[in-house]
């Protein structure tokens, strides 16, 4: 099954821009990847992707087999691999996030790690309120549930 991240988490960052792990996630990180991490841009929205390394070599695996050729894949290339740092939790349950990641997200102090299954979104805590409330406006003004989320009960 692999590793599972859920959950709203708002967390400092230091002045190093040093992002510390919740203490929940620490252990199963460093069981699984020993505490290495992989962390690149999101294309679609102004935030971080920070996968294990296992996942991120799975995706990057598929990144890749993409067929150059094609300019939109050769994008997607060039944005999510060529940003792609890694990094490596220290003892402290620590990540050094780079400062071209940091100000592509607009990270400044206050973040917010977000569990998205395999992954973890990092957001300048600023913008993932302001996201938020337009998702729940969305839902309010009755955007449309995609068929396959229909037929759930949640």
């Amino acid at each position: 099954m692999g590793i599972m991240f859920r959950g709203v988490n708002p967390i400092n960052l230091d002045g190093k821009g040093r992002l510390a792990i919740p203490a929940r996630y620490r252990e199963s990180i460093s069981d699984h990847c020993d505490g290495r991490m992989v962390a690149t841009i999101d294309t679609e929205s102004k935030c971080l992707l920070l996968y294990p390394q296992p996942e991120w070599d799975e995706i990057q695996a598929k990144i890749e087999a993409l067929p150059s050729f094609n300019p939109a894949a050769r994008r997607i290339q060039r944005l999510l691999i060529g940003h792609a740092t890694d990094l490596d939790m220290d003892a402290a349950g620590r990540l050094l996030m780079p400062a071209p990641l940091r100000e592509y997200a607009g990270l400044d102090k206050k973040i917010v790690l977000l569990g998205q299954g395999r992954k973890f979104e990092i957001w300048s805590e600023e913008l993932w309120n302001m996201t938020r409330d337009e998702y729940l406006q969305d839902v309010e003004a009755g955007m449309t549930i995609p068929e396959d989320m229909q037929t759930l009960s949640l």
